[in-house]
């Protein structure tokens, strides 16, 4: 049996031997390209049409924000020189940086950013929120535009250096007239990398060149932000599904970098000693979850939402993704992620030792009618499927009437934009995963910032969260405790309303070449920086 698995890995590594060759070949040999293997293939170029994570973090490899989060969670000057804001924190004056321009030489101006910022805010949840409290946002020169706000907003600088789904991402000013939900028809940023789009198999591999024109800020690179210094020439993206080819690949050099090492090989990869493991804590650290639908039964009835909340074993769950000691936390119910500035379990006293006994009893309480519950289960996620196991099985044996249906993620993530019951089409629950950077922030943070917006697939609406968050969005920035005490009450609210059931919190370490040098770790693979050791 032992030597069938070997020999099958042998065939498989093989194989992506033979397709890396090709493009290798006509590279040439002086020219070995970085390559990263990715979690999903990229379908999607369009970081503002796109909510996934590989169209994110193509967008970060051929454009460029005008703030950028360090690893503190700190906004830092990224593509501004700086910035300005009066005394009553209303008016905004923002500074570009000289010599920046487009990929196709032409220079970057203030015009193109408000145009960005402008897309970016019709589309994403934080920057709704930033322009429904704008006056004005106009350009004054060819390198300085001004944001007038018609009321407090606290969060300016965060909400420009948004590190995550959607990022604030800057685009000349003729595609950011693109309506927000149609895909740009070129790819033309400013960041560190050329896309080369005629070489991109959608859902196999895209392909980047250095940028010659790109210039990195002074200071070094701390986070998503400073200097982003192109080491490499080229640049791929591969897409392996298989976990055993994409860890012999790695250990093989056929590949440089595993964006998710698969767990059931963590051992293996950990002991070979060519290879670094990441050490993700904190905010570039993944936090399960169960998105309910709460327009539609059995999860428009706030008692059911609890009595499943109250069977919800995390320790149990997290134990699924058979981790290393040190990777996962055995409880956490901090819908802004443990460890991180806005980090608060307020509210979880009564969740915090889960039981199926009193979880039973609340679901009979709830009138629960053995309504059907619609479970979209990507089983092809290593992520998504082991706690998908887990919470389905706890969830028949609270007594729900579940459906389980697998299919991978693409056509979970059609699927859940339905609005339609169950019996046309609907669906009642979908267990997904988010990176510290999508939730760290109340405003930004998908379980909580979507608050009776309709921008979520899962429809939550809280009247009783509504003054809070817009209490915190015009707290000012500056008052960082009034804002994680407010955090605090805005958590308290969420797990009441079960908006959102957490599933744990965990790490999804990278896994790269140890000839690889000055790797940056936030919990998404970003390729400047990288050097091959000589």
């Amino acid at each position: 049996m032992e030597f069938a698995k070997t020999f099958r890995r042998g065939l498989l590594a093989s194989a992506v031997a033979l397709a890396l060759a090709a493009p290798a070949m006509a590279q040439g040999a002086a020219e070995k390209p970085l390559r990263l293997v990715v979690s999903a293939g990229l379908q999607v170029l369009d970081p503002i049409t796109s909510p996934s994570f590989i169209t994110r973090n193509f967008g970060y490899m051929v454009f460029d924000t005008l703030v950028a989060q360090d690893s503190k969670g700190e906004p830092r000057p990224q593509m501004l020189e700086g910035w300005t804001a009066s005394e009553d924190g209303l008016t905004w004056r923002f500074t570009l940086r000289p010599g920046l321009e487009w990929h196709d030489g032409k220079p970057v101006t203030a015009e193109d950013c408000v145009a960005s910022l402008k897309r970016w805010g019709a589309r994403d949840s934080t920057g709704r929120r930033l322009l429904a409290a704008t006056a004005s946002l106009t350009a004054d020169s060819a390198t300085q535009f001004t944001l007038v706000l018609s009321r407090p907003f606290g969060g300016v600088l965060d909400a420009l250096a948004k590190p995550s789904v959607h990022v604030p991402f800057m685009m000349p000013a003729r595609l950011a007239a693109t309506p927000p939900t149609t895909p740009v028809p070129e790819i033309i940023g400013s960041g560190p990398f050329l896309f080369i789009a005629n070489e991109w198999v959608p859902g196999e591999r895209a392909t980047f060149r250095r940028n010659p024109r790109y210039v990195p800020r002074a200071e070094p690179a701390d986070g998503l932000a400073g200097a982003k210094q192109v080491h490499v020439e080229r640049a791929e993206f591969i897409n392996i599904a298989d976990a055993a080819t994409r860890a012999a690949a790695l250990q093989n050099g056929e590949v440089d970098y595993l964006e998710y090492a698969p767990v059931d090989f963590l051992p293996l990869l950990t002991r070979d000693r060519r290879l670094t493991i990441a050490g993700a804590r904190g905010i570039a650290q993944i936090m399960g979850g169960l998105a309910l639908n709460h327009a539609q039964p059995p999860f428009d009835n706030i008692k059911v939402r609890q009595a499943l909340q109250m069977a919800l074993d995390q320790s149990e769950i997290v134990a699924s993704h058979g981790l290393p000691e040190g990777m996962a936390l055995p409880i956490c119910q901090s819908m802004t992620l443990c460890g991180t500035r806005y980090a608060s379990e307020a509210g979880s006293e009564s969740i915090r030792q889960p039981s199926l006994e009193r979880a039973r009893q609340m679901l009979k309480d709830s009138g629960y009618n053995n309504e059907r519950v619609v479970f979209l289960h990507s089983a092809t996620s290593p992520l998504i499927n082991p706690m998908a196991m887990v919470v389905v099985d706890r969830m028949k044996r609270l007594g729900l009437n579940v459906d389980q249906q697998l299919m991978d993620w693409a056509v979970v993530a059609q699927r859940w934009s339905s609005r339609e019951p169950v019996e046309r089409g609907g669906w009642s629950a979908v267990p997904v995963v988010y990176t510290g950077f999508d939730l760290a922030d109340p405003l930004s943070n998908m379980g909580i910032g979507y608050n009776c917006t309709g921008g979520a697939p899962w429809n939550y609406c809280d009247e009783a969260l509504t003054p809070l968050l817009q209490r915190f969005e015009a707290m000012p920035g500056s008052d960082l405790e009034g804002r994680r005490a407010l955090s605090a009450e805005i958590n308290r609210r969420a797990l009441a309303n079960v908006n959102f059931p957490l599933t744990g919190q965990f790490s999804a370490p990278a896994v790269w070449r140890s000839e690889l040098q000055g790797v940056i770790d936030v919990g998404f693979p970003v390729l400047w920086n990288i050097r091959r050791a000589r």
